[in-house]
C-alpha cells in the first residue's frame, strides 16, 4: 500500500503548479523547470485521483452489497463494480509505485553518445560504423534532433570514433543502457576460410551537462592548440584549429579537430568535457551510495560486456537480462530497437521496485 499522505500531495503539488503557471508569474528559468514538473505530474494524476478516491468507492459499493433488501440484480453489479474497481486500484498503485521511485537526475536530458572501436583491428571500426547507423535510425524513428560532433574515419571505410548529441524529451532514459561493451561476430569480407571473428565497440552514454549543471574554472583548464590531421597523419589544415582540453583536477582529456575553426572546435570541446565531467562526478557519487549493491542489469560499466551481435546466426543477445532477439537486421535497422529497450527498463523498474520494498 502507498501512503495516502503521499498521494495527497502528488495531487495538492499538481493543482498548486496549474495556478501558478496560469498566473503568468513566474520567472523564465521557473517556467521551464515547472512546466516539465507539471507535465510529469500530469501523465499520472488521474490514476493518482482515483488511487486516492479508492477506500470511498470501496465502502459505498460494500454497504450496497451488504444490504440485502436491494434486488439481487442490483446486488450482482455492484459485486461486479466492486471487483473492476479492486482490479483497476492495483493497476494505479503499480503505476504510481514507478512514478514514486527515487528520480535519476539525468534522465530528462539529452544524450552524448561516443562508439569508439575496441579489440578486432579494421573489423572493430567496421562494426562502430554499423552501431552509428543504427542510432541514426532509432532516432529517425523517435524523431530525434541528432548532431555529429566528431567523427575518426579508419582506411576500411568504417569510424575509430564516433561522438554524436542526440536531443529530444527524455533521451539520456531511453539511451542510458546501451553504455558498455557491444560484441559482433560474423565472418569478414576479407575471410577466405569462412572463419567467424569476433570483434567490439565500447559505448559511452552521457547526459549531456548544462553550464548550470558543472561549474569549470579556467584556472583548471590546460589548452593546447595544433593542426588538424587526417587519416595516416597527413595534415589537412595549415592554422593550429584543432583543441586539446585537459581538466587538471579530474585528469579528463578531450581533442577535438573536427571543424575548421579553432573556436567551434573548443565549444564542441568544452560541450563533451562538461558531459564527461558531469558523469565523472554522478559515477563518484553512485559509488559512494551502493559500494555493496550491484544493479542486475549492469553497472553501465564501458569494461562490462552487455550485448553480442552474431551475423551468422540472425540474432542479438542482451547479457544483463538474457534476452535474445532472433531479428538482427531488425534490431540494426532500429525497427527493433524499443523492444529491447523496454525490456530492459521494464527489468530496472522491477529491481529499484525491489530495493523500495526490502527499505
Amino acid at each position: 500500500m502507498i501512503p495516502l499522505d503521499k498521494i495527497k500531495k502528488i495531487i495538492d503539488k499538481y493543482q498548486l503548479l496549474e495556478k501558478e503557471l496560469a498566473s503568468g508569474e513566474i520567472s523564465k528559468n521557473d517556467l521551464v523547470k515547472k512546466s516539465k514538473e507539471y507535465s510529469s505530474i500530469g501523465e499520472i494524476i488521474q490514476e493518482a485521483k482515483h488511487y486516492l478516491n479508492f477506500q470511498k468507492e470501496k465502502e459505498s459499493l460494500e454497504k450496497i452489497i451488504e444490504d440485502k433488501s436491494n434486488a439481487k440484480d442490483m446486488l450482482q453489479l455492484a459485486k461486479n463494480e466492486l471487483e473492476e474497481l479492486i482490479k483497476k486500484n492495483e493497476d494505479y498503485e503499480k503505476i504510481l509505485k514507478v512514478y514514486l521511485l527515487p528520480k535519476d537526475e539525468a534522465d530528462s536530458k539529452n544524450a552524448i553518445l561516443e562508439i569508439r572501436a575496441g579489440t578486432g583491428g579494421l573489423e572493430a571500426t567496421l562494426f562502430v560504423a554499423d552501431l552509428y547507423k543504427m542510432y541514426e535510425k532509432v532516432c529517425l524513428n523517435n524523431r530525434w534532433s541528432f548532431e555529429i560532433i566528431n567523427i575518426s574515419k579508419s582506411d576500411a571505410g568504417g569510424y575509430k570514433e564516433a561522438i554524436l548529441l542526440i536531443k529530444g524529451n527524455n533521451i539520456y532514459s531511453f539511451l542510458k543502457f546501451e553504455s558498455g561493451v557491444h560484441r559482433v561476430q560474423r565472418v569478414p569480407e576479407t575471410e577466405t576460410q569462412g572463419r567467424v571473428h569476433t570483434s567490439a565497440a565500447t559505448v559511452a552514454v552521457l547526459p549531456e551537462a548544462e553550464e548550470v549543471d558543472v561549474k569549470i574554472n579556467d584556472k583548471d583548464l590546460r589548452i593546447d592548440v595544433f593542426r588538424s590531421s587526417g587519416p595516416g597523419g597527413q595534415s589537412v589544415n595549415t592554422t593550429d584549429s584543432a583543441v586539446r582540453i585537459t581538466h587538471l583536477p579530474t585528469g579528463i582529456v578531450v581533442s577535438q579537430q573536427d571543424e575548421k575553426s579553432q573556436h567551434k572546435n573548443r565549444a564542441k570541446a568544452m560541450k563533451i568535457l562538461r558531459s564527461r565531467i558531469y558523469e565523472f562526478e554522478r559515477e563518484k557519487k553512485e559509488k559512494e551510495r551502493s559500494i555493496n549493491r550491484k544493479n542486475q542489469i549492469g553497472t553501465g560499466d564501458r569494461s562490462e560486456r552487455i550485448r553480442t551481435y552474431n551475423f551468422p546466426q540472425g540474432r542479438v543477445t542482451d547479457h544483463r537480462i538474457n534476452i535474445t532477439l532472433h531479428k538482427l537486421e531488425e534490431f540494426l535497422s532500429g525497427d527493433a530497437f524499443d523492444e529491447l529497450i523496454q525490456s530492459l527498463r521494464a527489468q530496472d523498474q522491477e529491481v529499484k521496485l525491489a530495493n523500495l520494498n526490502t527499505k
